[in-house]
């Protein structure tokens, strides 16, 4: 990982979060080192990000976080940006308790 500003290294791909996980797409870099992403959750509701090495993997990792149970997903808050790391050309999927959002996905690096 980079202290650099996010530089993007591929193109950015998008879902619709919802109360079931869509297809998963797939953020593939254009560089080896494009294993930072930067996640744009534009919905004002929280996603569940299922994030794996193949679709069926990102999907099964979509799971509600709850106080009662633990599971893989990233929470990633309403009207929020975060980057995070994961293996490059990751797949991607999300979903909500309620409602829906748009998640957009830049593969990249830095912060």
């Amino acid at each position: 990982m980079s202290t650099q500003a996010f530089t993007r290294l591929g193109n950015t791909v998008a879902f619709v979060a919802n109360t079931s996980a869509p297809t998963p797409v797939q953020a593939a870099g254009s560089t080896l080192g494009a294993n930072q992403y930067r996640v744009v959750n534009k919905g004002a509701t929280m996603v569940f990000l299922g994030v794996g090495a193949t679709a069926a993997d990102a999907t099964s990792a979509a799971l509600v976080v709850t106080a009662a149970s633990a599971a893989p997903a990233i929470p990633i808050m309403g009207s929020s940006t975060e980057v995070i790391t994961a293996l490059p050309n990751a797949y991607f999927t999300g979903i909500t308790e309620s409602g829906s959002g748009t998640v957009f996905i830049t593969p990249g690096d830095g912060l």
